[in-house]
Parts: structure tokens; sequence; C-alpha cells
């Protein structure tokens, strides 16, 4: 019986070495199984990596590729555009940029003197040598039956009663948007002066305020001082409720625009002496002239002036008088061309009409606000500080700022067209 017991615990012994082994086998199997399993998905994943790699640079080969051949195409079409047979471009880009105070350079980089000046002939305003005949203008606006002439002339003398001494009229055309409006009484507009002149201008939005002005349009020609472009010093003639605030002639293209004291709007190449003689009231110095006693100005070309948000004053024969404003600077909506606004002008019926100073000065202000889009010569939607503007004030004793001016001189030249 011992050696029984002997060899069954030999058996069970060898059994117990046997399970071990096998399990340890089993063990080894399933480690070096997950190691497969491991390794496996590692080379998935850095498979993926070298694929997105791959598609990352593919990517950025085809984005800096599309930047380069986009830049060359560019450059190739600008030069075509520039120097090519198309004259049409070459003129526009031309006058549009020596109309500008701040962006001249952009003609100046590319052409000569002579080649800007070729153009600049060759495009330009043709203005009626004749000074405003106020005999002609009745300034009595219809009443009771009326026949109107055109579709027009009924728009602007059906008075919108929420206020009934203006009307403001959406105007839309090729290349551009703006507003017109008609002012029903002439001896309600004054010039409105910045109050801090020959040192820097103000925004319209201000004169309006500070002289309860309820409709208001920038004015005249003006120099910046400064390099901040504060447009504080009126240029050529300005006269504001009968007080002259700057009085130097003015020779190039446009002048004395203003109302006498009969409330005739009087356009003209004068001199201050003569100004006094037709008994000028309000006025600001600007241009060109588009109509003189029922007379357009020829248009040369594209009128020299390029394409750009305006600003223009107009009177009708029965007084009414016309305030336009046209934005400008947009994909699309470029802005306007001189034989824009005298179509316009003619459309409603305007037989005095002149251009005020452009660009990013061109605004309409409506109840102390801003109803245009002004967009400046960089592309942001804001206009700027000017020295005048013509304002609506219905209550005559709240012309604070213009009467506070005391009489200067001006001896600043015109160094050009105007269109900040």
């Amino acid at each position: 019986m011992p050696k029984i017991n002997q060899n069954c615990e030999h058996v069970f012994h060898i059994f117990a070495i046997r399970c071990e082994e096998r399990a340890s086998l089993e063990k080894e199997k399933a480690q070096v199984h997950k190691n497969q399993i491991l390794n496996g998905e590692e080379f998935i994943e850095e498979k993926k990596t070298r694929r997105n790699k791959h598609k990352k640079s593919t990517f950025l080969s085809i984005f800096f590729n599309f930047i380069f051949y986009s830049g060359v195409c560019g450059f190739i079409i600008g030069l075509f555009l520039l120097y090519g047979p198309y004259n049409g471009f070459r003129e526009w880009y031309i006058t549009t940029a020596m109309t500008t105070m701040t962006h001249q350079y952009l003609a100046t980089w590319f052409y000569s003197d002579d080649a800007i000046a070729e153009v600049l002939e060759k495009n330009k305003m043709v203005e009626v040598d004749a000074i405003t005949d106020p005999s002609l203008v009745t300034s009595v606006a219809s009443t009771g039956n009326y026949t109107y002439a055109n579709e027009y002339e009924k728009e602007i003398l059906t008075r919108d009663s929420a206020h009934p001494d203006y009307k403001i009229i959406n105007i839309e055309g090729k290349g551009y948007t703006g507003y017109l409006a008609a002012v029903y009484d002439a001896s309600k507009l004054h010039t409105m002066v910045t109050s801090n002149l020959n040192k820097s201008g103000q925004y319209v939005t201000t004169m309006a305020q500070n002289n309860k002005a309820v409709l208001a349009i920038n004015g005249g020609f003006f120099v910046d001082l400064k390099e901040d472009r504060s447009g504080g010093t009126p240029l050529g003639i300005t006269i504001s409720n009968g007080k002259t605030i700057t009085n130097k002639a003015y020779n190039d293209e446009g002048g004395l625009i203003g109302f006498n004291t009969d409330n005739k709007l009087i356009i003209g190449k004068v001199t201050p002496d003569q100004a006094k003689q037709l008994n000028i009231r309000d006025a600001v110095t600007s241009g060109p002239f588009l109509i003189v006693n029922g007379q357009s100005s020829r248009v040369v070309g594209n009128g020299g002036w390029g394409t750009a948000p305006r600003t223009a004053i107009g009177q009708r024969k029965d007084g009414v008088v016309l305030f336009l404003v046209i934005d400008g600077r947009k994909v699309g909506r470029a802005g306007a061309q001189m034989n824009d606004l005298i179509e316009i002008m003619e459309r409603y019926g305007a037989y005095n009409a002149a251009a005020l100073d452009g660009g990013t000065s061109s605004v309409m202000v409506e109840n102390y606000k801003i109803i245009n889009d002004p967009i400046n010569s960089d592309g942001v939607h804001k206009t700027r500080p000017v020295a005048t503007a013509w304002g609506l004030i219905l209550d005559d004793s709240s012309s604070s700022t213009s009467n506070s001016q005391t009489t200067t001189k001006n001896n600043t030249t015109n160094s050009g067209k105007k269109i900040k």
C-alpha cells in the first residue's frame, strides 16, 4: 500500500506539472496573439498618419500653386488693362485716381506725367461760360391743380405729409445708388461752417446738430492742413448768412455756388467783389458746373473726374432746390460720373446745378443721422470731417455755428480736384 500511494503521488505530481506547462503555453500564445493585434493597430495607425501627412502636403501644394498662378494671372491681366489696347479702362483708372487727394500715386506709379496729361485732356468737362440769370427762376412752387410735365416732376412736387418742407427720393442707375432730396423753401437753406475754421473740419452730423438742420449735405472744396485730413480750411469764396468767411478767388473747374437774397441759386466763376454785387447770402466754392441757365455742360470722354461717390446741388425754375448724393466704392456700385449727375439733374428739372465735394465727403443727413452709405478710399464704411455743408434750417435763429464765424482770408490756392 505504501508503494501504491507513492506511485499515485508521483502521477499527480507529473499531471500538475503538465497542467502548469500547458497553462504557461496557452498564456504565451495569448500574449503573442495580443502583441500581433497591437502591432497591427500600430501599423494601421502609422499608415493613417502617413496618409494624413500626404493629404496635408498635397493640400498645401495645391493651395500655394493656386496662389502663385492666381498672382501670375492677376499680374498679366493687370498689365493688359494698364497698358493694353483697351483705352476705356486706362482712362477710367487715371481719371478716378487723379481726382482723389490721397491716392493719386495709383496713377503716377504706372504712368508718366505726359501720359496722365494726355488722358486728362481727352476726358474733361467743358463748362457753360455763363453766370446764372436769376430772373429766369420764378421761385414759385406749384399749388392747387397742376399739370405735371412728366413722372419725375410729379414725384418731386408731390409732397411728403410726414415732413412737408422736403421730400427724399431713392435714386438708382447703372453702377450707383443714392438719394435726391427736394427742398421747397430755398430761404431756409444756409451754409454751415466748421466751428474750428482753419484748424479742423467737422462731421456733417455735428454741423447739423449745432445748427438744428433737419436735412443736410456736405458742401464745397477744402484743403487738409494736417496729415490727419482734418479738412478745416474752405477753398475759394465761402459766405454764411451774409458774412464772408473766406474770400480767395478760385481758378479751377467750378466756382461759386450759392443763394442770393432772393433765394435764387447762383452759379458762376465770380470774384469776391462780384459776389457782393450779386447779393450772395450763402455760398461755397466747388464744381464743376453741371447746368447753367438750362444749358448743360459738355462732357468729353468720361468727364475727367472718374467714377466715385458724388454730391450735387441744383434748383428748378420753380425754385425747388435739389440735393443729390450718390454712393459708390462697392462691388458693382462704383459711383457716378459727371454725366450721370447731369442726367439726374436734367431728369428732375434742374435749371441750374453744380457738383459739390465728393468721395468720402459725400453724405446726406436727416434728423442728425446719415441716411446714405459713405465709404472712404480704404473701403471703410465711414465719412470724414469737412469744412462746409448745406443745411435746411427751419428756425433761422438756431444757426449758431455759421453766425459765430469771423471773416478770414483764405490764402491757400487750389491744388486740383477735390474728391476725398
